[in-house]
């Protein structure tokens, strides 16, 4: 059944994970897939590990998301 990874910011809240687990989950649910076949995989990346357009996340987005 699908498995569905999302790749964060290292120090994404708590709160917000728990959000995307269960409101991602409720979308499969709609197309008419048990919950308990749902799996999710939230990896948290350092911004330093992470580059757009050449340049380092840590760099390019120092103000937004959560601080390492």
């Amino acid at each position: 059944m699908p498995m569905v990874q999302i790749n964060v910011w290292k120090g994404f809240e708590q709160e917000k994970i728990d959000y995307l687990i269960e409101n991602i989950t409720k979308v499969f649910v709609e197309v008419d897939v048990p919950a308990q076949a749902v799996e999710i995989l939230i990896n948290e990346i350092p911004k330093s590990h992470w580059g757009v357009g050449g340049e380092s996340c840590s760099v390019k987005f120092k103000d937004i998301g959560p601080k390492e």
